[in-house]
């Protein structure tokens, strides 16, 4: 069973970046579509956004023009770069494959925007 460890969340004020990173054990990693999903206070868990084996990218509405997904397939890692971040992107971030999210959650990274 693939394990997923996500990092790279923090506290961060509106307007600031942070650069999340997911790394999965495994050698299945690099043929996998991966995504990125949150789940904020009192919500759904939604897809952000998704990377394709070969490299292309969507994003979610919310997010698009702020937030870039990518991934490193020698290091079964994927990154997401979020930038301009507003207080709505509070949540917890995790990284699975692309819809459907078919390995078991890890434990997320908490990514927090507040002044």
């Amino acid at each position: 069973q693939v394990q997923l460890v996500e990092s790279g969340g923090g506290l961060v004020q509106p307007g600031g970046s942070l650069r999340l990173s997911c790394a999965a054990s495994g050698s299945i990693f690099s043929i996998n579509a991966m995504g990125w999903y949150r789940r904020a206070p009192g919500k759904q868990r939604e897809l952000v956004a998704a990377i394709t084996s070969g490299g292309n990218t969507n994003y979610a509405n919310s997010v698009k023009g702020r937030f870039t997904i990518s991934r490193d397939n020698a290091k079964n890692t994927v990154y997401l770069q979020m930038n301009s971040l507003k207080p709505e992107d509070t949540a917890i971030y995790y990284c699975n494959t692309d819809n459907p999210p078919v390995w078991d959650w890890g434990q997320g990274t908490q990514v927090t925007v507040s002044s």
